[in-house]
């Protein structure tokens, strides 16, 4: 049975809070700033992970280095609304490789994507090429991020 949030104690919120913010530091470390013997971090974070608390530990990659400096967000409203369209678009979206996120809503269209692409002058073949052909797309809106404010916050645990 999974725990839930509310039933994690301090020292499994201290080692989320510090995992979140370097998943690189050993098991040791982990163990000392929590006040903890390596074992019993050890068998903590283990739990962790089997429990499904972290779903993975990833490099965060600089996105100008890796030529996708360029942030958009596009708002995609359907011809109509039906479940097969819905399980058609996620899963077309989910196979494009520039897209970051896309969320379902509620509201004045469907859904919301974020997509990393190189620059502005690519957008166009990106919108063309992935985003208006995708399966009962009649709509879109798109918005340029100029900067990042908080990009890839923590969690508040």
């Amino acid at each position: 049975m999974k725990q839930e949030a509310a039933e994690l104690d301090a020292i499994d919120r201290n080692l989320l809070r510090l995992l979140q913010e370097d998943g690189r530091r050993t098991t040791l470390e982990l163990a000392n700033r929590v006040g903890l013997s390596p074992t019993g971090a050890s068998q903590r974070l283990k739990r962790l992970f089997r429990e499904g608390y972290v779903k993975a530990v990833r490099a965060i990659l600089d996105p100008q280095k890796v030529g996708r400096g360029t942030v958009v967000f596009i708002q995609v409203r359907l011809d109509h609304t039906a479940p097969h369209i819905f399980e058609r678009f996620a899963e077309a979206i989910s196979n494009a490789s520039e897209v970051l996120e896309c969320h379902m809503v509620i509201g004045g269209f469907d859904y919301l994507v974020k997509a990393r692409i190189a620059d502005m002058t690519m957008f166009q073949d990106f919108l063309e090429r992935v985003i208006l052909p995708l399966p009962g797309v009649r709509e879109t809106h798109t918005y340029a991020s100029v900067a990042d404010v908080k990009p890839d916050a923590l969690l508040p645990i």
